[in-house]
């Protein structure tokens, strides 16, 4: 497992600043391109997507719509889980349209499941739960205080 687990690590955290980046580029094609066919995605909201082609409608609904909020994301975890497949963990702050600092009221905790298939890494599974840490304000302060230095670190 020891040369796989690398290349599987770095596979998922690939696929995670992918996800960021297609979001932030509001390209809902892109997005949907880096699940599998029957891939699921569970929004900020709780919305539940399934499949490639499901999840670039709604997404591309999304982008039309409104400016959307950029990511700044900080990988926390990354387990292999068999040969073919890896747990990302994270927690991702938003930086609104026109603003330059993280709405901490967006801040949340993203959960990425990704398989192998045929040489291919593809995302089975990408969840973003809201950070609210509900009755824990120091808890919020302390990931907003996290988040904003990798944002100032990644303008640098």
């Amino acid at each position: 497992m020891t040369v796989i687990a690398p290349a599987a690590e770095r596979a998922a955290r690939e696929l995670y600043g992918k996800i960021l980046r297609c979001w932030n580029g509001g390209d809902a094609g892109s997005f949907a391109r880096l699940f599998s066919r029957s891939g699921n995605v569970v929004g900020f909201d709780g919305s539940q997507v399934d499949g490639q082609e499901s999840i670039e409608a709604h997404l591309a609904k999304i982008f039309s719509s409104h400016a959307t909020a950029a990511y700044i994301g900080k990988v926390r975890e990354v387990r292999v889980l068999g040969p073919d497949v890896v747990l990302l963990r994270a927690v991702a702050g938003m930086v609104p349209p026109g603003q330059s600092d993280l709405n901490p009221a967006l801040n949340t905790i993203h959960t990425l499941v990704a398989a192998n298939h045929g040489g291919h890494w593809r995302v089975e599974l990408f969840q973003s739960t809201p950070a609210a840490f509900h009755g824990r304000p120091e808890a919020s302060e302390r990931l907003t205080t996290e988040l904003q230095t990798e944002f100032e670190s990644s303008r640098t």
